[in-house]
């Protein structure tokens, strides 16, 4: 099977993909390349599924349109090996576990969130989750400051961001200035910026002053991952931003700690959104929070899947994914600035937080267990001092 034409949606294959991708979604630890990592594996050299060179088409064009790229690419394969059902069934399982277990975490933290156990390990955390940002930064950096022009860029929307101006302009105007330094007229780089990007700029004033209530919350996160470029990580920015700044419905704290279950739990880092919603609404905050965020994934998908070929030869569609992911890179740093003056709170945290970078980035060990380790220091650190 060459992988480019799917194949019938009978129970059988899609039985398959449902017990692929939900045991995939319970291991797949260690962030998107790891998630793709096994997908990799699973269907290009023990499935023979696709060919390598369709599984880097796919890939290639989750990196051209917002969205979790790991989900995307579940969705793409399930598209591939089985049509508009194998794109639902293997998006939605891989989603599955995590979003059950992201939710079952936030019903305990609720009612047991200030219990010294909870908050010592949190106390850990907080530390750690500042070092794998950092990690994912030192990283993703390498590959996407291609140039001396695009890392001005780069610092000029980090600039920007501390200026405070709104994190979907700033990737908008980074792309079409990318496209532009390339060579690209000035109203053919207009015309393809993200159009997501430019219509959640618009209503960005609107959300600020929206009350709380499960149609904003699901507009939000709707808005969210429609126009959510680059690592997931980016997620910590618009979160700050619009969730903790303007419409005061978190705190720094619980957004922190938002974070820190989206690491210690398998599979997406959007689930976040899961862990969010339940906290503002209950579990119908959870599932409204975690279908918008999740719902753009799945039809960019299936638009972008028919016109892959040409996407990955668009020279002008490079030049605007880089210049949208340096400008993505250029929010995370500036959120890790802000974020970290709220973890480090004295020398251990400032110790754990060093520590955790330098194994991160020196010996690529799983962010999950560093996660994890850091939690148990956090609770035996509490209990020490009792």
């Amino acid at each position: 099977m060459t992988g480019h034409d799917a194949e019938p949606a009978s129970p059988a294959t899609l039985r398959e993909l449902a017990w692929l991708f939900g045991r995939l979604g319970l291991v797949a630890f260690g962030g998107p390349a790891a998630h793709i990592a096994m997908m990799e594996d699973e269907v290009v050299r023990r499935r023979r599924w696709m060919t390598h060179e369709r599984f880097l088409d796919l890939l290639g064009a989750t990196n051209l349109i917002p969205g979790p790229n790991s989900t995307e690419m579940a969705i793409h394969i399930g598209h591939d090996r089985a049509g508009w059902a194998g794109l639902v069934v293997a998006g939605a399982c891989f989603i599955l576990p995590a979003v059950l277990i992201v939710s079952a975490i936030a019903w305990v933290y609720v009612r047991f969130g200030t219990l010294p156990e909870v908050t010592g390990a949190m106390y850990g955390i907080k530390p750690v989750i500042v070092a794998v940002v950092i990690q994912a930064l030192w990283g993703l950096g390498k590959a996407a400051v291609k140039t001396p022009f695009i890392a001005v860029v780069g610092i000029a929307a980090a600039g920007a961001s501390l200026a405070g101006v709104n994190e979907l302009l700033i990737l908008a105007v980074a792309g079409g200035v990318v496209a532009a330094g390339r060579g690209a007229p000035r109203g053919v780089a207009s015309s393809w910026l993200p159009w997501p990007v430019l219509g959640a700029g618009a209503t960005g004033v609107t959300a600020a002053i929206a009350p709380f209530g499960l149609w904003p919350l699901f507009v939000f996160f709707l808005k969210v991952g429609s126009v959510l470029f680059g690592s997931g990580y980016v997620l910590l920015a618009f979160l700050r931003s619009d969730l903790v700044e303007h419409l005061h419905w978190l705190t720094e704290s619980q957004l922190l700690d938002a974070v820190a279950v989206g690491q210690v739990t398998p599979g997406p880092v959007f689930t976040t959104a899961t862990f969010i919603g339940y906290l503002l609404g209950g579990a119908p905050g959870a599932g409204v929070a975690t279908l918008g965020i999740f719902l753009p994934a799945f039809v960019f998908t299936a638009l972008s899947g028919p016109i892959v070929p040409r996407l990955r030869r668009s020279r002008l569609a490079g030049a605007m994914l880089d210049g949208v992911n340096v400008a993505s890179l250029a929010l995370m740093a500036v959120v890790t600035l802000q974020l970290g003056r709220t973890a480090i709170v004295d020398l251990p945290t400032g110790f754990l937080a060093v520590a955790s970078a330098i194994v991160l980035i020196r010996f690529r060990l799983n962010s999950a267990w560093l996660v994890l380790a850091g939690g148990v220091l956090g609770i035996l650190g509490s209990q020490l001092l009792r």
